[in-house]
C-alpha cells in the first residue's frame, strides 16, 4: 500500500488550488457578472488553479512510499 503523508500547509496549498480551479470555472459558467469581466476573471483563476497544481502534484507524488 502506498502511504502519502502531507503537513497541514501542503494541505491548505492543496484545497486553496482546488478551489480557484472550481470559482473560475463557475464564473465561467454562471452569469454572476458582466460577460467580459467575468470571462476575464474565470479564466484567470482557472489558470492559476491550473498552474499551482503542476508544483504541488510533483511534491506529492514525491513523498509517496510503500508501507
Amino acid at each position: 500500500m502506498k502511504v502519502t503523508r502531507l503537513t497541514l500547509p501542503e494541505l491548505a496549498l492543496i484545497a486553496g488550488t482546488r478551489a480557484a480551479l472550481g470559482a473560475g470555472v463557475a464564473l465561467l459558467l454562471g452569469d454572476f457578472l458582466p460577460k467580459e469581466k467575468c470571462k476575464a476573471v474565470g479564466w484567470t483563476l482557472v489558470l492559476i488553479g491550473l498552474v499551482t497544481t503542476a508544483p504541488l502534484l510533483a511534491e506529492v507524488l514525491g513523498k509517496t512510499e510503500q508501507s
